[in-house]
């Protein structure tokens, strides 16, 4: 609504006198921001060009990396399948259906945001096996839940609430008269869904798929406790075995390549697709269908998409803190390996919300070639698999900057550089919204940028600069890939405990870590779910 105020009201005055030159005190941060995007990636291609001809063509076309690229492929294809499983019917029933409590399920359904994808490996690692819970509690011998299936369902029932939310959102929006006519004309409902709501929802799957699948690819902790061999799995091996170096730079990237392919692949299957209704009237929204018979499935439905989401990590973890619980000395040691956790994940928000401001403000109050260049260079972080980053500013670290190696310093810069797009979206939202006038009133006054600034517009983005901060706070707490390259040797985080000790079998010592993730991003999850209305 603001933005569509001010386009209304000032429709020259949205932006800050674009015509003018930005100061200084912006340009150079701004830039320095986007050197530092590029830098990993150059001193990874560096490292990569270390190999003569020869071996460059030995390491690219070694039979081994087809088996890394099928394997990631198919990774990323049952996820993605097991995914829309779980989050289409859902979203249809609480967007479609006469199904009670429509908000609550919606609730439900973001809650698997809050576990993350190594958590939900740890609680299916812990069913079966010899010492699992199947077999100390039944009796009852099953195989471990690992390898290809493994990796599929823990990084499927994290990663489905995306799909879900924009599914969701999709079949809120879709004008129901266009179901209406078809059915007039007498398409059945099997036809109606294949030729007019399906071509529909195809923005929203392929908007949730690229979501997904950069962060299927990138993940490491799901497939490292479940064995799978994929890309992120293979690049740390040789990073942390040092066999070969110049190798894993090279299968990082080619991983980065993979997500780039992502990225295209979306834009291309999407192009030139026209889904907006033409004609003048208002959009209707679709009258409920009754479940009738139905109902019995649905529930079905709904008890196996929770249960298995929601319920199975809370009672794995609800076993090993209360039937099977480790020492006290291992719950001692939660409290200060959160607060070590913290004590990096504040540094690198700050950083993160102190960067993104002279970012967004140049963005906004100054557009400009160089100013929208420097704003999508931000999104380099977030796009590059984990791993890819970690690698390279390991690269970087090494060969010019060492006195940063093995650094809280380089992890919090890694930190910053992944999340910074995540500060800047609260922040630049927070800048459109902030009327211009009052800064040109400050500057006809006599003062200078810093004083405008200081004084005019910081006081009316001090919630967008929290909400920033809180964002990435948030993200780096439960940070797992760069955590492991770039954290100072001895220094554990909660996602490394629970990761650290379930890699060992240690499963009662990992609960209570992983339990104190889970609450936190819960907490963090339920935060975000106060700001949001859901019908």
């Amino acid at each position: 609504m603001a933005s569509q105020t001010l386009s209304s009201s000032q429709p020259n005055s949205a932006f800050l006198a674009p015509h003018r030159r930005a100061p200084l005190i912006l340009l150079i941060p701004a830039a320095l921001v986007a050197l530092c995007m590029v830098i990993p990636l150059v001193y990874l291609v560096l490292r990569a060009m270390q190999a003569d001809s020869a071996q460059v063509m030995e390491l690219v076309f070694r039979p081994k990396n087809l088996e890394l690229l099928l394997n990631t492929l198919y990774l990323t294809g049952g996820v993605l399948a097991v995914g829309t499983f779980l989050a289409l019917p859902l979203a249809w029933l609480v967007t479609r259906t006469d199904i009670p409590g429509r908000r609550l399920i919606t609730i439900l359904a973001v809650v698997p945001l809050a576990i993350p994808g190594y958590v939900m490996a740890y609680a299916l690692l812990g069913i079966g096996g010899r010492y699992g819970v199947a077999a100390r509690l039944f009796d009852i011998s099953i195989p471990n839940i690992q390898g290809y299936w493994g990796a599929v369902l823990a990084l499927a029932l994290y990663t489905f609430p995306y799909l879900f939310l924009n599914l969701r959102a999709a079949l809120q929006g879709l004008d129901s008269s266009l179901e209406e006519s078809a059915q007039s004309l007498g398409y059945s409902r099997f036809a109606i869904w294949r030729s007019i709501i399906m071509p529909h929802l195809l923005p929203a799957l392929m908007a949730g798929y690229l979501v997904v699948g950069l962060y299927v690819l990138g993940d490491f902790g799901a497939v490292a406790l479940m064995r799978y061999e994929a890309f992120s799995y293979a690049i740390y091996t040789q990073y942390a075995g040092a066999f070969d170096r110049i190798y894993a730079a090279w299968l990082s990237i080619m991983l980065l390549a993979l997500a780039l392919a992502f990225v295209v692949m979306e834009i291309f299957v999407l192009r030139r697709k026209r889904l907006a209704s033409v004609g003048s009237g208002t959009a209707r929204t679709a009258p409920a269908v009754r479940l009738g018979r139905l109902r019995p499935i649905a529930y079905l439905y709904l008890a196996l998409v929770f249960g298995s989401s929601i319920a199975l990590p809370g009672a794995m973890l609800a076993y090993w803190l209360v039937l099977a619980p480790p020492d006290v000395s291992v719950f001692m040691q939660v409290p200060w390996t959160f607060l070590r956790s913290a004590s990096a994940a504040l540094p690198a928000a700050l950083l993160a919300a102190l960067l993104a401001l002279p970012l967004c403000y140049l963005a906004v109050r100054y557009p400009s070639r160089f100013s929208t260049t420097v704003e999508r260079s931000t999104y380099i972080g977030y796009a590059l698999p984990p791993l890819t980053l970690g690698l390279a500013l390991v690269f970087f670290a090494l060969q010019t900057a060492f006195f940063l190696y093995q650094t809280m310093a380089l992890l919090i810069i890694g930190w910053t550089m992944a999340t910074l797009v995540l500060a800047m979206g609260p922040i630049r939202s927070a800048i459109l919204q902030a009327r211009p006038n009052l800064e040109e009133a400050s500057q006809a006054l006599g003062y200078g940028p810093l004083a405008t600034f200081y004084h005019v517009v910081f006081p009316r983005l001090k919630r967008g600069v929290v909400a920033g901060v809180v964002l990435v706070f948030m993200f780096c707490m439960k940070e797992l890939p760069i955590t492991i390259l770039l954290a100072p040797t001895g220094f554990n985080t909660l996602a490394v405990s629970v990761f650290s000790r379930t890699t060992e079998g240690l499963m009662a010592e990992a609960a209570p870590f992983a339990a104190a993730i889970v609450i936190f991003s819960g907490i963090s999850v339920s935060m975000i779910l106060r700001r949001e209305k859901f019908s």
